[in-house]
């Protein structure tokens, strides 16, 4: 019987330079889509795909971050003193358990595979997933719910996968096509961040992913990749050399690169266009502008 994933990796010790000044003093991942953190985006899909102990690889400055999963008996006492159940119940979904967090530090920033291989002591010998903040994606079905579903399936290793303009291929770890059978395809291997004309194809590797433990085997020997960092898509690739299977999902659902400036406001935007209180008054704003801008030109 396959074991079941019940373990994410949260790599989240980045800087967010291209966030500043705003993260000078905020950890990027509680930077607000409407009114939720990035994080607990990333959080609730987890649990929605039966995840029940969460891992973060944190740096230094992440001190935020770490509190906002603590329970707040002050502010609990006053929403229940107002009335505010409906309040209170969306901070209960904010608090962790005792005992279902662990936060590791990354003393170096030395890529992604450092990052997931720094948790490797609260893995052992058992799959496990990573879950990138900055890619949120909206779907009616979690995105890792439907990969967890996949891979009861498949097993092996599984990334999820979308396509992306031939241009765009030098920004992600890339997939050669073994099979294609429509949601899941089968992998030849990848390669992290190709020119436009060596890419083997254009379906690129988004921040989910369901993988074995030999993967942190992998990992171990600290081998550089591109740019000089320890790469997870590296560390992911070997296993096929070795005969572990590695597939990419195609999910449904939009994904936002909430990374880049540009990614994180059009999140917002479709975020709160989801929110049956403030679609009205957002489109119309959005017309009124709309308007106004073809007015001058």
């Amino acid at each position: 019987m396959r074991r079941k994933v019940t373990k994410a990796i949260f790599p989240v010790a980045g800087l967010g330079i291209r966030f500043l000044p705003a993260t000078k003093s905020v950890p990027k991942e509680i930077m607000t889509l409407v009114d939720r953190p990035l994080v607990q985006y990333a959080i609730d899909e987890a649990r929605e795909a039966g995840i029940k102990e969460f891992i973060f690889v944190t740096s230094r400055g992440k001190g935020a971050l770490e509190d906002y999963f603590d329970h707040s008996p002050i502010l609990e006492q006053e929403l229940r003193r107002k009335g505010k159940d409906d309040l209170l119940d969306i901070l209960k979904g904010t608090n962790m358990d005792s005992g279902a967090i662990a936060y590791i530090r990354q003393h170096q920033a030395l890529g992604l595979g450092h990052a997931v291989w720094c948790a490797r002591r609260l893995i052992a010998n058992e799959p496990f997933a990573v879950i990138l903040p900055d890619d949120v994606i909206a779907a009616e079905t979690p995105c890792l719910q439907q990969m967890v579903e996949a891979y009861e399936e498949t097993g092996g290793n599984m990334v999820a996968a979308m396509e992306v303009p031939p241009e765009k291929t030098s920004s992600y770890g890339v997939l050669d096509v073994k099979e294609d059978m429509g949601s899941v395809v089968s992998v030849n291997g990848m390669v992290e961040k190709p020119k436009a004309d060596e890419a083997p194809s254009n379906l690129a590797v988004i921040g989910r992913y369901i993988l074995a433990p030999s993967v942190l085997r992998n990992l171990n020997k600290k081998k550089q990749g591109a740019g000089g960092e320890i790469q997870l898509t590296d560390a992911i690739a070997e296993d096929i050399a070795a005969d572990v299977p590695v597939y990419g999902y195609r999910f449904r659902g939009q994904r936002f690169d909430c990374g880049s400036k540009a990614g994180f406001l059009q999140a917002t935007v479709a975020f709160a266009l989801a929110r049956d209180e403030l679609r009205d008054d957002l489109m119309s704003y959005i017309t009124e502008i709309v308007q106004v801008s073809k007015a001058a030109q």
